[in-house]
């Protein structure tokens, strides 16, 4: 990795550290992470059989997202992601919607990912070992986004290294069984699109890439390199994870497990794995963690500087070129989600935020012209209208939750409008 940097270009501005292998690095350590430990269990319970037509699904939403916002991103390389593109293709109150989605939505999957190092590493501490997790991770995003990417690196290279571990186990184990691929009758349409908004949890990462435009070096060529790459990489490695999990597990065991893949790998004959893979499992929500706290933060600070969110967010540390009041204020907020809050819950929740977050991106990008570098018609619309088609296949609690906040943050917006056209 390189450790030359960029200057900020304008007082308040943050410094340009991250090349097409940074960018990479930090879109996987958000989407390889604690998901797949995670999303596969709900996945199988919403969808049974149907399992990996739901990840198939997931990920071609995913697809059609990821290449909105990449070219959106090198349109407008600044913090903030489908905040700024909302507000600058389709108007202040769909930048501001998508902003809020974004920030709520994933700060409760960073209480999610806390939670989950807490339940591997000390599951009577659970809550506890959380709250640590944030606060030491939030530390490391203070110092400086090069050095939050030097960890991200290390922690995606352990993860790998532990799922192809499963991996291995699980298909050269006598257990497997092929024939839990197929796909049997209680596989249902609304089964595989709530099962594909589930999984749409662990993909979602990319959007760190989009998010830390403004630290990217020379964004218009290196975002779009880095988000599809960054994708295609995740969408190998979760395929080759349910494929494995599901041949060995089958469909209804998946949906009861508890800890899918240590439970795969003793019932594939490694039970001396399932030991790493809880600690693989712990590294990994601690880096999606880190790649939260560093999206969310930067989302804010944008948000910040347009005045939706307190102005004071939106300062820059004049040494570590880092949102440190902004990353303070997210680790506080998800220090304290993660004391209080329920892993399960939290996923639905996050979901759906995060599916309006990319249903506005599609939207934008489906307003830029050829010369701003479009992409093909039909991907914005598949997108958006997927996005929109899984929120609203979640469980019916999140989607009561998830629309009640956005509703919450649109009555915030308007009479803040309210109040300053008086003044």
């Amino acid at each position: 990795m390189s450790t030359s940097s960029a200057p900020p270009s304008g007082p308040g501005e943050l410094r340009r550290h991250l090349g097409v292998s940074d960018a990479v690095v930090v879109g996987l350590g958000s989407m390889i992470g604690a998901g797949v430990f995670a999303a596969l269990a709900p996945a199988a319970g919403a969808a049974g059989s149907g399992l990996l037509a739901g990840l198939a699904l997931a990920g071609l939403v995913a697809y059609c997202n990821a290449t909105s916002s990449a070219r959106l991103a090198a349109r407008y390389p600044r913090s903030g992601g489908t905040y700024v593109y909302g507000r600058e293709r389709l108007g202040d109150f769909w930048g501001y919607l998508a902003g809020w989605g974004f920030v709520v939505g994933k700060t409760a999957s960073c209480a999610a990912m806390a939670l989950t190092v807490g339940s591997y590493v000390w599951p009577a501490q659970a809550h506890a070992v959380a709250v640590a997790a944030v606060v030491a991770l939030t530390a490391v995003d203070y110092v400086g986004v090069q050095k939050a990417a030097w960890l991200t690196r290390v922690i995606v290279a352990v993860v790998l290294a532990v799922l192809a571990a499963v991996v291995t186990a699980c298909l050269a184990g006598g257990e497997a069984d092929p024939g839990h691929w197929a796909v049997g009758a209680d596989a249902g349409f609304h089964g595989v699109l709530q099962a594909a908004g589930l999984l749409f949890f662990a993909f979602a990462g990319y959007a760190r890439i989009a998010t830390l435009g403004e630290e990217v070096r020379d964004p218009r060529r290196t975002i779009p390199r880095a988000i599809p790459l960054a994708l295609g990489i995740t969408l190998v490695v979760y395929a080759a994870v349910a494929l494995a999990v599901l041949a060995v597990l089958g469909p209804e065991r998946l949906a009861h497990s508890a800890a899918p893949l240590a439970d795969a790998v003793r019932a594939a004959g490694a039970p001396a794995l399932a030991p790493v893979v809880r600690a693989g499992a712990a590294v990994a929500a601690l880096g999606s963690l880190l790649a939260l706290i560093l999206g969310v933060s930067r989302t804010t600070l944008a948000m910040a500087r347009d005045r939706h969110l307190p102005h004071a967010l939106a300062a820059v540390h004049p040494r570590f070129g880092v949102p440190h009041r902004a990353e303070l204020a997210v680790g506080a907020v998800v220090a304290l989600a993660a004391a209080l809050g329920d892993l399960r819950g939290a996923i639905g929740f996050s979901s759906f935020g995060v599916l309006v977050y990319y249903a506005v991106a599609n939207a934008a990008a489906w307003t830029l012209t050829p010369a701003e570098g479009r992409p093909p018609r039909a991907v914005p619309v598949l997108g958006a209208a997927g996005c929109l088609a899984l929120a609203f296949a979640l469980p019916a609690a999140s989607v009561l939750q998830g629309a009640t906040v956005l509703a919450l943050g649109a009555a915030a917006y308007a009479v803040r409008r309210a109040l300053t056209r008086r003044a």
